[in-house]
């Protein structure tokens, strides 16, 4: 299994503005099939915490910070975003939580897999479990 790890994406500056981008394949592991944001999380409030049987994700802080928190069943690994040429890359079967947003926050999240409800584990017990098999 991949380790989650923090990624830092080539950043280009200039007097009029800097620019980050992302190649797939070439910063993280997989192909993207799905982009989503999350925006308008309360000051200090925290998304939901789920795993993944198959979908990997790269995480990036576009604006504000927020905290990612995961944990492999045996590992906790915690990231503080707060730059945008950072992300974090979380493979499958990693448990994750997104916690202390700042105000105005917005987290791009790229995505290998379209969205299918069944590769969710909400409940942290199930995943201990099928994570251990």
């Amino acid at each position: 299994m991949s380790e989650p790890r923090l990624i830092y994406l080539p950043k280009i500056l200039d007097d009029r503005g800097n620019l980050t981008f992302v190649e797939e394949e070439k910063h993280f592991p997989f192909k993207i099939n799905r982009v989503y944001w999350i925006y308008d999380v309360p000051g200090g409030e925290f998304s939901s915490s789920h795993a993944f049987r198959e979908n990997e994700e790269l995480i990036a802080a576009l604006s504000g910070s927020f905290d990612v928190v995961l944990h492999d069943s045996t590992r906790e690994y915690r990231f503080s975003l707060n730059r945008s040429y950072n992300g974090v890359y979380v493979p499958k079967m990693v448990w994750r939580k997104m916690e202390n947003f700042s105000t105005n926050s917005l987290a791009l999240i790229l995505a290998s897999t379209s969205y299918d409800e069944n590769d969710y584990i909400r409940d942290y017990d199930t995943f201990l479990k099928e994570v251990s098999q």
